[in-house]
């Protein structure tokens, strides 16, 4: 089965997704087939002297930029590298799709081209990051604004489904993010989805304070977009001013370079453990395909990490194993 990439999207394009193509080829303990969508002669640039029968190019004349209204790319801007994969997905023509581009044109074409997974009411985003026992999922990181506990609760289903595919972690254990561990801390929607997550989620934990994301028992933390949204950037721009922070100080003094050399593989190997870049992109999850979703600023590394998440994703039905766990609890959903 074919994987779809949309070579025009993100910051680094059309060179990352390339060169993350030529990467994912080269690297693949799978037999990879790609669809590599965009400007051909800018495609064919980047590639230079690669050829590989696992590579084929679909030119695609037009690009969506951020100032594109996103729910109506998929009528304004049909011969796009994102519009065209999406539909080869709806087509099956290919088993996934993904971009580093418009986040919210991706969505948006993504829902109305493919639909949702039956009985799933809305479409969520998840992070993917490392904590101390083990990776983790935060769900949902701004598709859903506002959200009923009947969607958190779904969040939750879709999420520990997407965990068990990507870390093998069965049965995951699910938090609450919230204000305070007590059940009866937070706001009205809070409270009431702690209720439905404990009646309806043998391995619910309880509620998780943000001060605990990274050292909680927890697998699979859920909340709105709102929240989840607020927190993820939160926790990429501290990255970001942490590193300069540490690289300014360093180079202040001769025996901080020093100390710095000796635990350097140490912190190399913190880095790579909390890099997102390491695991690539995420599937919107909900919609009734496997549409990756990856950061704007994406390298190579992160498409060729993206690419093999897909390859797996198709393996092992991810799609299908989201439904039976939404069909798991169709008597509570009915009743909202």
């Amino acid at each position: 089965m074919y994987i779809a990439l949309d070579v025009m999207g993100g910051d680094n394009a059309p060179h990352a997704p390339v060169q993350g193509a030529i990467r994912a080829v080269k690297n693949s303990p799978f037999d990879l087939k790609l669809i590599l969508i965009g400007d051909e002669l800018s495609i064919k640039k980047e590639l230079g002297g690669f050829k590989s029968e696992s590579i084929s190019i679909l030119h695609a004349s037009e690009n969506i930029t951020s100032s594109d209204h996103a729910s109506k790319v998929i009528k304004t801007k049909p011969d796009s590298s994102m519009v065209k994969g999406i539909m080869l997905l709806k087509e099956e023509k290919a088993g996934a799709f993904i971009s580093a581009g418009n986040t919210g044109a991706q969505m948006a074409t993504s829902l109305l081209a493919l639909g949702r997974i039956p009985y799933v009411k809305r479409p969520a985003l998840s992070a993917f990051f490392s904590g101390l026992s083990g990776g983790k999922i935060l769900c949902d990181v701004g598709a859903n604004p506002d959200a009923s506990p009947e969607n958190m609760l779904q969040f939750a289903i879709m999420s520990s489904v997407y965990l068990d595919h990507v870390e093998g972690i069965k049965n995951p254990k699910i938090g609450l993010m919230n204000i305070g561990e007590e059940p009866e801390k937070g706001s009205e929607l809070y409270q009431k989805t702690y209720s439905l997550l404990k009646r309806e989620l043998p391995n619910f934990v309880g509620n998780i304070e943000s001060r605990n994301i990274f050292i909680c028992d927890a697998d699979v933390l859920v909340c709105d977009g709102f929240v989840g949204n607020t927190i993820i950037k939160f926790a990429e721009g501290w990255v970001l001013s942490f590193a300069d922070m540490i690289k300014k100080k360093i180079l202040s003094k001769a025996r901080y370079k020093i100390g710095a050399q000796m635990i350097q593989p140490a912190l190399d190997e913190i880095r790579n453990k909390y890099d997102y870049e390491e695991h690539g992109g995420t599937p919107l999850l909900g919609v009734n395909g496997i549409s990756i979703v990856c950061h704007g600023a994406s390298s190579s590394k992160a498409i060729m990490n993206s690419i093999l998440l897909a390859q797996k994703s198709i393996n092992e039905n991810l799609i299908d194993d989201i439904s039976k766990g939404i069909n798991d609890h169709l008597e509570v959903l009915s009743e909202s």
